[in-house]
């Protein structure tokens, strides 16, 4: 199969920043927002990771086993480029987890918005950062009425 992997790079960028896009505008129109960035862009980007590690991990050098060996799972550039969407596509749920969470437990959007840039270039760190927000938030305001479903978003 001879597929370009800068070629899925530039379709799969736009992407992932409509997604983060979406949840930057997401007070806009909630329900609409949501649900692109948490399964359509997500969805799109996990899409082609699948047909990229169905089509080329099969003899793939490495492993899971030793760090020598992971480092050599990434000596691919297909392989590369799978491990680069399943960082876009799951920083980006991470990023539309983080945004409807604070909308159910009513956390001002403002603070939201301090947490998707460092979510969406450093996820984990993002997630510790909104995590921290929100206990913060919830000890501070703790008459706050939190929603009891995000089910109508």
């Amino acid at each position: 199969m001879n597929i370009n992997m800068e070629q899925i790079f530039m379709i799969t960028s736009p992407i992932m920043f409509s997604g983060w896009l979406a949840l930057v505008f997401s007070p806009l129109a909630p329900k609409f927002t949501i649900r692109f960035a948490t399964y359509v862009a997500p969805g799109i980007l996990s899409l082609v990771y699948m047909v990229l590690i169905m089509s080329f991990w099969a003899g793939t050098p490495g492993g899971f086993d030793t760090f020598e060996n992971v480092k050599l799972l990434f000596t691919k550039d297909e392989i590369i480029m799978a491990g680069w969407l399943h960082y876009l596509a799951f920083d980006l749920f991470v990023g539309a987890w983080i945004v409807a969470n604070a909308r159910m437990e009513a956390i001002p959007f403002w603070l939201v918005l301090i947490c998707l840039p460092v979510t969406l270039m450093f996820g984990p760190i993002g997630f510790i950062l909104y995590l921290m927000i929100r206990t913060s938030f919830k000890a501070v305001n703790h008459h706050a009425t939190p929603l009891k479903s995000l089910s109508k978003v």
